[in-house]
């Protein structure tokens, strides 16, 4: 039948047109609902819960199926930074589900995220390529997920050695930072797609996993004294991100880039991530200026949530009704 055909085509475009980096929608959706959450602004963060709830469930059928249908395509983006996206993804949408209260939701969803790590982290490794762009920090991003989300289910539950084991992807991944940074191509502050921001973002998530595992040091009296130096790490971490904003932001003014590209997810995620960081640092190191800073980028970061989306919604309806052919995803998106 024609209509059985036609869905059939308008299905396989839908699977062609999933890219490795997927999994930063889920990410930048989760971490904006994460931030709305700590601001107090539960209606709004909900909904945007349920969305990376239903983006991830989504992902989670699709990408099976593309690899299924183009093994050889699945079997090359596995090896590159973008792929780690599903860790992250998985481990902030974990994080939401946790501070909702949902901790065994929270505690699948480390289990998965930590098993993807560990699968995609070598062959990753083994074919990185120099210099490094914004995505190659996903490597960053995805490990230091891990440590938050680990920090948040020891504070929920009282995990003394879960929140110690949160020290470990805290340390790797800010050893990981370094590795990507200085082999980053600082072109790509002017000419990257979107995920360019992930030069402070993978920092505000570092940020963010210190001030995790500060706050629930305090409440679990973990460290004892060592709790100061963990909060005294937050602080220079979110000084440290900071730095990257002005010239980020720069950066946008002086060379606009409007054109939808699912790289822009990876500029929700760092920009979610400024406000979300801000808000525990705030609140642990009792620095009004930081808290307040936060509650003005919050609104920013749904804003821009807001644009991509609907720009994201636009782009898949025209793939679906065929208008737009699905373009091959390159290593790097």
């Amino acid at each position: 039948m024609p209509s059985g055909r036609a869905a059939a085509g308008a299905f396989h475009r839908v699977l062609d047109s999933v890219p490795p980096a997927a999994g930063a929608e889920v990410m930048g959706t989760g971490i904006v609902s994460i931030a709305l959450s700590l601001d107090g602004l539960e209606t709004i963060s909900r909904i945007l819960l349920v969305i990376a709830a239903l983006m991830w469930v989504t992902l989670a059928i699709l990408v099976p199926l593309r690899a299924r249908r183009d093994r050889a395509r699945f079997l090359g983006d596995r090896r590159t930074p973008p792929a780690l996206t599903s860790v992250a993804g998985t481990a902030v949408l974990g994080t939401r589900l946790t501070l909702l209260g949902w901790t065994w939701a929270g505690i699948a969803a480390l289990v998965i995220a930590v098993i993807l790590w560990a699968v995609l982290l070598w062959p990753v490794l083994t074919h990185w390529k120099t210099p490094t762009v914004g995505t190659s920090l996903v490597l960053t991003v995805s490990t230091e997920s891990l440590a938050v989300l680990a920090a948040t289910l020891a504070a929920s539950e009282h995990v003394d050695w879960l929140l110690v084991t949160a020290l470990t992807p805290l340390g790797l991944g800010l050893c990981f930072y370094v590795f990507v940074i200085s082999r980053f191509d600082m072109r790509q502050i002017g000419v990257g797609r979107g995920d360019h921001w992930i030069t402070g973002g993978a920092l505000a998530i570092s940020t963010l996993a210190a001030g995790k595992i500060t706050a629930a040091a305090k409440a679990l009296a973990t460290f004892g004294h060592g709790s100061g130096a963990l909060k005294d790490l937050s602080v220079g971490l979110w000084v440290l991100t900071m730095l990257w904003l002005p010239v980020l932001v720069l950066a946008e003014a002086l060379r606009p880039r409007l054109r939808y590209d699912v790289r822009r997810w990876s500029t929700v995620f760092p920009v979610g991530m400024y406000a979300a960081c801000s808000f525990v640092v705030g609140s642990e190191a009792r620095i009004g200026a930081i808290t307040r800073f936060a509650r003005v980028w919050v609104w920013i970061a749904l804003a821009l949530w807001a644009v991509v989306f609907v720009a994201m919604l636009v782009r898949a309806t025209s793939v679906i009704l065929g208008s737009a052919a699905p373009r091959a995803p390159t290593p790097t998106t």
